[in-house]
């Protein structure tokens, strides 16, 4: 799961170097936290937020054919 996150975000934004995402497991949960640079939020979030939700979308469904409960939040950086 996150190496597929991984790989969307990095073909998304100019800086893939500063493409971070932490995994968090809490039994059949999963959370994955994304961050990346500044400049690059709004190519990850796009308007209204439809490149995060398409990308919330691809991962419930390659959770679900896991067996898995997986979440996805977009960190601000600093």
């Amino acid at each position: 799961m996150k190496t597929l996150i991984e790989y969307i975000a990095k073909s998304l934004v100019d800086n893939p170097e500063a493409v971070v995402i932490h995994e968090e497991r809490h039994g059949n949960a999963v959370n994955l936290v994304l961050k990346v640079a500044k400049d690059d939020m709004g190519r990850v979030i796009g308007k209204n937020g439809r490149v995060a939700n398409a990308m919330r979308i691809l991962l419930r469904v390659a959770a679900s054919r896991a067996g898995q409960r997986v979440t996805l939040d977009v960190e601000e950086p600093r």
